[in-house]
């Protein structure tokens, strides 16, 4: 029977909750809710809960390390459960796509970002699947100045953005489903373009 692991990325705490950063955690108590998956156990420094779809046992976890030491909680439940990169799918924010955006990929780079740095780092691959959710970068004004990059991620989401991404939740739920019943490629083809 295979595993696979559904990663979340955020911050913990209130002061958190609802700040652009966090749409990785958004996202999988979306799915959770939906699949009626349990996301309640505190266990190797995340909150964990588990489930089944058709065959195959799900995991999902919300690192509690803080973004940039992510990884340290996905190894530790990957090693415990035998699930390899290429069972992994981590949802995360992503500045290089526009709000309401959803994108998935088989590999990459950090792009900069700390917490997919982190799993890079702990896995020692990057051959894990990312969905990234679009946040956009912070907007500019006439002079080209914007809000740094670092309080952008940190801040709440616009009223916009985040009806925005309410609206994209049954899409991401979706990718996951097609991700866990027939791979990476086939995700990819039938969620890549979908969002505006």
């Amino acid at each position: 029977m295979s595993g696979y692991l559904i990663v979340g990325l955020g911050n913990p705490g209130l002061d958190y909750a609802l700040t652009r950063h966090n749409a990785g955690f958004l996202a999988l108590d979306y799915i959770a809710d939906q699949q009626g998956w349990p996301l309640n156990a505190e266990k190797w420094q995340g909150i964990c809960g588990s489930g089944r779809l058709g065959e195959a046992r799900i995991f999902l976890l919300k690192p509690q390390t803080y973004m940039n030491r992510s990884g340290e909680c996905v190894i530790r439940l990957a090693d415990f459960h035998r699930i390899g990169p290429e069972q992994i799918l981590v949802l995360h924010d992503d500045l290089d796509l526009p709000s309401g955006k959803i994108k998935v990929t088989a590999k990459g780079g950090a792009g900069g970002h700390n917490g997919i740095r982190s799993l890079i780092q702990h896995l020692g691959t990057a051959d894990f699947v990312r969905l990234k959710i679009g946040i956009g970068r912070p907007p500019r004004n006439e002079e080209g100045q914007g809000m740094p990059v670092e309080r952008y991620v940190l801040s709440a989401f616009s009223e916009g953005e985040l009806a925005l991404f309410n609206e994209r939740l049954p899409l991401i739920s979706e990718a996951v489903e097609l991700f866990i019943r027939h791979g990476a490629a086939q995700c990819m083809n039938q969620i890549n373009g979908r969002s505006v």
